[in-house]
């Protein structure tokens, strides 16, 4: 029997699932890794922690399964994007925290460079904005003592999350990334998926710090349980967590498209081997392939979804545990006019407006608690339905439905709700977490336990819940207009406030 090992570090946790060759979970293991927030606005991981965390879970997951390390078949990794990591290459330390794609620190660079939004757009699918790792990986530099000097010396190395793990778990023997990752830091060439010097000097990211560049399916290093000599397996997989959950979708594809509610909600549709340039707002991105061509999705990317529900367990103090939100949310009262903008690390796709933040509208002396929990969950869902909107613009075929995933996918009135806004059927798939069984996918079939997509493809087929559109055109547009017009009055004030 062929099993794989699939490592997911997430924003929030690190999970390890291991998968025999009938895409079956044998045993995982989960370890939470809250990041913390040093400054309004700033979002810091400690990236040694982030490190010990994937080795523990790993650890737990072959105990629990009481499965051998030596007799996994392959490892894919899958990771959040665009946190970046800068480390020194002798002694493996960072030179600073590993600034999370929340983060909005470097804001005054992407407004005092507004005028070459476009070029940086055609370039790299991107839009000029502090969410990507560029000038993350910039100001690491201008903030650590001496860092400078030493990345002109070469003896620094900088990544995403995939780069830093494969860097620890082959004990410094492979500084890889790949294009999905690669396609996010606003550094790499869209169409040649390479690093392009002018882009590395105009954010000020020597190339040489950089790792190499692979397909998603590709050898990346034999991980090593414990010190270098000790039992190694192949690592034949990195994919962005989003790109890797596309996969797990069944997303091989033009045509397809998946949201996945995990601390953000994304949005992708996967468009074939020819990238697709938004005029509403969304970026163009690489989706996960082999060694034969590039493919390509648009993404609409939401900062806040799932961790909209922490805050208001967390940050509010309203309820114990995220799923108890559901009961509250059927206690809300759906005429109640509460409107909540869950802007808490600003807006993504499709505004793109760093400054703005989290707006409540329409509390009155009679709004309750359960008001709130029903505002929280629909803010989400009216977020990801100005996405969707945004690709019915920019695709001459939009999507007929939604397949979905994540933690806020388990919430059957969230689910519903949002069906209603999109005016299409949404899909949930029976295999809860498509981030890590995309990267379980794309390591198996580099490792050829499974020989093409097709074969694939039945695996994935199973019993899903389908949740279909019950309001009418009319309802749709009404909620969405009311939801625009707050959307612009928080990007109004934000905007007129910096100035």
């Amino acid at each position: 029997m062929s099993l794989i090992l699939a490592i997911d570090q997430g924003t929030t946790s690190s999970r390890a699932i291991i998968y025999d060759e009938q895409l079956q979970p044998l045993g995982q293991a989960q370890v939470e890794v809250p990041p913390t927030y040093p400054q309004p606005g700033w979002v810091e991981h400690d990236a040694l922690t982030l490190l010990q965390s994937v080795r523990t879970v790993v650890g737990q997951v072959l105990a629990q399964t009481q499965i051998r390390f030596s007799s996994l078949a392959a490892i894919g990794i899958t990771n959040q994007r665009e946190t970046a990591v800068v480390w020194d290459r002798n002694t493996g330390q960072p030179i600073g925290p590993a600034i999370v794609w929340q983060d909005r620190r470097t804001a005054g660079f992407c407004e005092r460079h507004a005028e070459h939004r476009e070029r940086l757009a055609n370039r790299t699918g991107l839009v000029l904005d502090p969410y990507f790792s560029a000038t993350k990986f910039a100001w690491l530099l201008d903030h650590a003592p001496g860092a400078r000097r030493k990345a002109e010396a070469g003896e620094l190395a900088a990544g995403t999350m995939d780069s830093w793990l494969a860097w620890n778990l082959t004990h410094g023997q492979c500084h890889v990334t790949d294009r999905t990752n690669a396609s996010r830091t606003l550094l790499m060439d869209l169409r040649t998926g390479q690093w392009a010097d002018d882009l590395c000097e105009f954010f000020g990211v020597p190339p040489e710090l950089l790792p190499e560049i692979r397909p998603s399916r590709s050898d990346f290093g034999e991980m090593h349980l414990g010190t270098p000599g000790s039992p190694a397996r192949p690592i034949l997989a990195m994919a962005g967590d989003q790109q890797a959950s596309l996969f797990g979708q069944g997303g091989f594809g033009p045509g397809q498209a998946k949201c996945t509610y995990g601390t953000g909600a994304f949005l992708l549709a996967h468009t074939g081997s020819s990238p697709v340039r938004s005029s509403a707002g969304l970026v163009t991105t690489a989706a996960a392939t082999g060694a034969g061509p590039f493919a390509f999705a648009l993404e609409g990317s939401v900062f806040v979804a799932g961790a909209a529900v922490q805050w208001f367990r967390d940050g509010l103090q309203a309820i114990g545990a995220a799923p108890e939100i559901d009961r509250l949310y059927h206690q809300g009262r759906s005429e109640s006019g509460v409107l909540f903008v869950p802007a808490l690390t600003g807006l993504g796709a499709p505004h793109w407006s760093p400054a703005a933040r989290g707006t409540i509208f329409g509390l009155t002396r009679d709004t309750s608690v359960a008001d709130l929990a029903r505002a929280t969950v629909e803010g989400v869902a009216f977020q990801v339905a100005e996405l969707l909107d945004a690709m019915r613009q920019d695709l001459k075929t939009p999507p007929s439905c939604l397949k979905v995933d994540g933690g806020m996918a388990r919430s059957d009135p969230f689910l519903q709700f949002q069906a209603d806004l999109l005016g299409l059927p949404i899909i949930r798939s029976p295999h809860t977490e498509s981030t890590a069984l995309g990267a379980a996918l794309l390591a198996g079939l580099q490792a050829g336990i499974w020989s093409s997509d097709a074969e694939v493809e039945a695996l994935l087929a199973g019993r899903t819940t389908l949740f279909e559109p019950r309001r009418d055109p009319t309802w749709r547009s009404e909620n969405l207009a009311r939801w625009r017009h707050a959307i612009n009055t928080i990007v109004r004030y934000y905007a007129s406030a910096q100035g």
